[in-house]
């Protein structure tokens, strides 16, 4: 199994199937946390669901001939959220990374570690040309990690994602290889 050792505390790997119960728990222990900014927690029900998400995730590795696509973020031990490439479109090498992180692991600089080390993946492992990251404009706490490593804010995209009674227009962050250090 892929192990990416961040730090002493911090790592990326793969999700297992035997990960589901403990990522449907962190899910379910942070929905109104998180359910400020995601709008799919509606449909994470059961631990099922959660298995068919980590399944989906396992044939994103072979579709893209052994390189993952996204990884569990561990902390001590622990799923502490999930970090990767929401979308990779080959033919033009751009990444689109999602990520998020349970609300007991806010605060301990966990996310920007596995932020680090995905870009540093995407443009190192999988020849990304270019990283973006898209974010609700209200989410100010999301948006500070891509500006913090040099992600230029390229533009707004009104009403781009429903959540659950009203739309939010995204900003769009990109990043290109050589600009990356």
């Amino acid at each position: 199994m892929l192990v990416h050792k961040v730090d002493d505390e911090v790592s990326l790997r793969l999700f297992h199937k035997d990960d589901s119960e403990e990522f449907y728990d962190l899910t379910i222990n942070s929905k109104s946390y998180l359910k400020e900014w995601l709008g799919w927690l509606e449909y994470t029900k059961s631990i099922e669901d959660t298995a068919q998400n980590i399944q989906s995730r396992c044939n994103e590795l072979v579709e893209n001939g052994g390189y993952p696509q996204s990884f569990a973020i561990i902390y001590n031990g622990e799923i502490a959220g999930t970090i990767g490439f929401n979308e990779i479109y080959k033919a033009n090498k751009i990444g689109v990374v999602g990520y998020w992180l349970g609300e007991k692991f806010q605060g301990k600089g966990i996310m920007s570690k596995a932020f680090k080390a995905v870009i540093d993946y995407g443009f190192n492992d999988l020849k990304l040309n270019r990283i973006e990251v898209r974010i609700a404009v209200e989410n100010k706490k999301s948006r500070a990690l891509p500006e913090r490593f040099g992600f230029k804010k390229e533009g707004e995209i009104r009403q781009a994602e429903w959540l659950y009674d009203h739309y939010v227009d995204h900003i769009i962050y990109g990043l290109l290889a050589n600009e990356w250090k």
